[in-house]
């Protein structure tokens, strides 16, 4: 699990949730309108967008696809329970993202975004990832 704590817009925010739950069918009239975001139920995997105006459109498989507008925050966690973000509203389209995130989490923030490739780069050089390598490393090797 990695620690995130970085800005992102609410464009890559949305592009991240698409990427982790619903690119392979989400409909690309949505995909195009940055106003429509995947929500999913409470339980492993939900979804929630915090807006001031939200619209259902449709739902497809485990996804209801809404219209939202004046978005002042958005919840995002995995079905495995390994990922749980955060992006909160610091200036109109413009926010904070916090939580923490796994291996696959962090493709997709690349991929969407979120957090550039230097800063994955930086973060598996930094002195506390190789402590904690050679910490698991010492108790798995017996002689």
């Amino acid at each position: 699990m990695v620690h995130i704590e970085t800005t992102a817009s609410l464009e890559t925010f949305r592009q991240f949730i698409i990427f982790s739950t619903c690119r392979s069918f989400i409909p690309e009239i949505y995909l195009r309108d940055y106003e429509v975001f995947p929500e999913r139920e409470e339980g492993p995997g939900a979804i929630y967008i915090e807006a001031a105006d939200k619209v259902t459109l449709k739902r497809i498989r485990e996804m209801t696809f809404v219209n939202a507008k004046e978005i002042l925050g958005i919840i995002y966690s995995s079905k495995s329970g390994n990922t749980q973000l955060k992006w909160r509203q610091t200036r109109k389209r413009s926010g904070k993202v916090q939580g923490e995130a796994s291996a696959n989490a962090l493709v997709n923030l690349v991929q969407s975004g979120v957090l550039t490739q230097e800063w994955v780069d930086s973060y598996l050089k930094s002195p506390q990832i190789k402590y904690e390598a050679s910490e698991q490393g010492s108790t798995t090797t017996s002689s």
